[in-house]
């Protein structure tokens, strides 16, 4: 962005991706064509980011919504925070943990892609129970899982494949 609200706009359509991934309605609203009217679903999309948004984004939602392509907006929203992470030097990665991850935790994840990779990170949170316990970490589509779901389930083929071999 040359006027260097590039920042600004990323972190709008960031929280209004995941404002629209997290509300599956939304989503449907966006995609029905004739139900609600492009001003109710611009309206929809700047209450999801407490009603105001930047002048460009505003710009750029009524441009894509009276093209017609509403449902693919989540879509462009996504490729724009992640083409203007990669100009500026930023990674985006995903971390699942059973509970809340602690500040410490997130921070030293930061510390170890940046010295690993010379690049900064923005990490997705998600709080997935059914995990247990640890946490599963990707970045670029490298895959960490040291959840306790995962072991138990290494466990569990080991210990079939020990009594295979004893019958």
């Amino acid at each position: 962005m040359e006027t260097g609200d590039g920042a600004l706009v990323a972190s709008e359509a960031d929280a209004m991706y995941k404002a629209i991934r997290s509300v599956p309605e939304l989503g449907r609203v966006l995609a029905s064509h004739d139900v609600v009217s492009d001003f109710d679903k611009k309206k929809l999309l700047q209450s999801s980011l407490g009603g105001r948004i930047s002048r460009k984004l505003s710009r750029f939602i009524s441009l894509v919504l009276s093209q017609g392509r509403a449902s693919l907006l989540p879509d462009m929203l996504r490729s724009f925070v992640d083409m203007y992470h990669k100009e500026v030097g930023l990674r985006r990665a995903s971390l699942v943990c059973a509970t809340e991850p602690s500040v410490h935790l997130l921070q030293q994840l930061r510390a170890i892609v940046k010295r690993k990779t010379g690049d900064d990170v923005v990490i997705d949170v998600t709080v997935d129970p059914s995990i247990i316990g640890g946490f599963i970490f990707d970045i670029d589509s490298q895959l960490l899982d040291a959840s306790v779901q995962h072991q138990l389930e290494l466990v569990r083929k080991e210990f079939v494949v020990n009594n295979r071999r004893l019958s």
